[in-house]
């Protein structure tokens, strides 16, 4: 995963995608971290957040990180994800840079 964003450094990035129903979304969203971080990024992980929350509760942390965020990375399969749709329309409905992987 090559991240170009144009030369900006130190960015806050916010990482969408599948969580629910994906077993391998820790690995998933901790390489796409690595690779933000070796290219100086600030990484905003909805999937280091703990256990026991609703998803009505995750949603409004992840909209808080996405407020903070200079942009959203959507990772592959995020179409199936019920609340990664939702933060791709949240995202285009306040003007928020997204880039989609």
């Amino acid at each position: 995963m090559t991240h170009d964003t144009g030369g900006k450094n130190n960015m806050k990035i916010y990482i969408a995608g599948k969580i629910t129903g994906n077993e391998n979304y820790r690995e998933e969203f901790a390489k796409a971290q690595a690779e933000l971080q070796k290219n100086g990024h600030i990484v905003l992980n909805p999937a280091v957040l703990p256990g026991g929350l609703t998803k009505a509760e995750y949603m409004r942390l992840c909209f808080q990180m996405i407020d903070i965020a200079d942009q959203v990375v959507l990772l592959p399969g995020w179409q199936d994800s019920e609340g990664a749709r939702l933060e791709e329309q949240y995202c285009r409905y306040i003007g928020k840079e997204v880039e989609y992987l």
